[in-house]
């Protein structure tokens, strides 16, 4: 089963020369609400959460949008518990929302659940609009770093996320929820730029020498932040491990065990890889979805084929350049030479890069609800059946025995070449 939307996609191996490949999932929690309570209690690096809040404080909760898969509608339920000697009119959450569109009331309940909507101030930060932010002082790296106000203005601030690979940052979680979750458009330009996008080292599961992911933190921490909460999840999305406490401490923590949990070494390319975007909700639109494609490419040969299925029923999306740039170029490699042309500053103009990247090397084959048109001019093949894909490229190629490899979780399984 190939995860896809909600509901996933059957697909039949038979007769194939197939490899699966995908992370070595340990359990979920038997009991969540007990390990979390048992993580904020005794948390990494920084004492427990109930001891560093106090009443009379005010406290901003980072949460991602709607686009990423942590089980926030729990979690703030048991942070709330915490906090309860914190009277909810001093509680503000924003949503990390990047460069993404604010999400709606009825998303924010599906996120962050009814009864937190209703009782708790809730936030989308917009990275576009300087009036609701503060400049919080200028990076290492050299320009200006402003955070949503609510966030800079707080007594307290605790981060929310989960960790899993990441294609540019090494891993997800930690200070990423703040930068660029809650951070100004021009230092999210600034930090996707060319040369930091293009580094070797800004790759999956990687984190040391890793550019992406030193600017993050280098952004991230220029506001302290009292305690994050992270967590790993599984392929159904529940709860694996929790990490608790210190920014850095507890965050590296995750990513040591994600690491070990994700990583599929293989020993040679594959000729056809099948790649997922993980379901929902990675897989709501085509720009989260390079994820999945960049992942298959590390194992994809030269030239071979890349057949993704994802869903992406919101569309590029709609919102953003990213469509706009995949329509723009006549082809990947003039696309991307435009990109690396000094002054070229777009939003999205990162996953355009990596995306083009991808294409100068392999071709793509995209299951989805995208208009097949549209698919086309984005420099892609639609198809409609994905063992067909699989078949027909095995003709092409002359031989039924080629390798293939399944990645039916996309971008929660590193790959690599041995």
């Amino acid at each position: 089963m190939l995860q896809y939307g909600r509901a996933g996609l059957p697909l039949n191996t038979r007769g194939l020369n197939a490899t699966i490949l995908r992370s070595r999932y340990t359990p979920g929690l038997a009991d969540e609400h007990a390990a979390f309570r048992r993580a904020v209690q005794a948390p990494i690096g920084t004492p427990e959460l109930r001891e560093l809040v106090h009443a009379g404080e005010t406290v901003a909760i980072v949460i991602p949008d709607i686009t990423r898969a942590l089980p926030a509608d729990r979690l703030l339920l048991w942070v709330l518990e915490e906090l309860s000697h914190v009277p909810r009119r001093d509680l503000c959450i924003i949503v990390g929302t990047g460069t993404h569109r604010a999400n709606t009331r009825e998303e924010l309940c599906r996120m962050a659940g009814p009864e937190v909507v209703n009782t708790i101030r809730i936030i989308n930060h917009d990275a576009r609009d300087k009036s609701t932010m503060t400049l919080a002082g200028q990076s290492p790296f050299g320009y200006d770093v402003w955070f949503n106000t609510e966030y800079v203005r707080a007594d307290r601030r605790i981060l929310m996320g989960f960790i899993e690979p990441h294609f540019m940052a090494g891993f997800s979680g930690g200070y990423k929820a703040v930068f660029p979750g809650i951070t100004n458009m021009e230092a999210i330009l600034v930090y996707h730029g060319y040369d930091n996008i293009a580094h070797p080292r800004s790759t999956w599961g990687v984190l040391e020498g890793n550019p992406t992911q030193a600017h993050v933190r280098a952004g991230g921490s220029m506001v302290p932040v009292d305690f994050l909460i992270n967590v790993t999840l599984d392929d159904r999305q529940a709860i694996t491990r929790f990490f608790c406490g210190d920014v850095i401490e507890a965050h590296e923590a995750g990513c040591a065990y994600s690491r070990q949990c994700a990583m599929a070494c293989v020993e040679e390319s594959f000729p056809i890889v099948v790649t997922t975007n993980s379901g929902y909700p990675l897989d709501l639109n085509l720009y989260q979805s390079v994820k999945g494609i960049c992942a298959a490419a590390a194992i994809t040969a030269c030239d071979g084929l890349i057949i993704a299925a994802a869903r992406c029923n919101n569309g590029f999306p709609e919102h953003g350049a990213f469509r706009r740039q995949l329509f723009r170029y006549a082809t990947p490699r003039d696309g991307r030479k435009a990109i690396r042309k000094p002054g070229f500053s777009e939003a999205d103009q990162w996953q355009t890069q990596k995306l083009f990247q991808v294409m100068e090397t392999c071709r793509i084959q995209l299951y989805s609800e995208l208009d097949p048109a549209e698919v086309k001019r984005a420099h892609m093949e639609p198809v409609f059946c994905v063992r067909a894909a699989i078949d027909q490229e095995l003709e092409r190629i002359g031989d039924p025995h080629a390798r293939v490899a399944i990645m039916p979780e996309g971008p929660l399984t590193i790959p690599c070449l041995a």
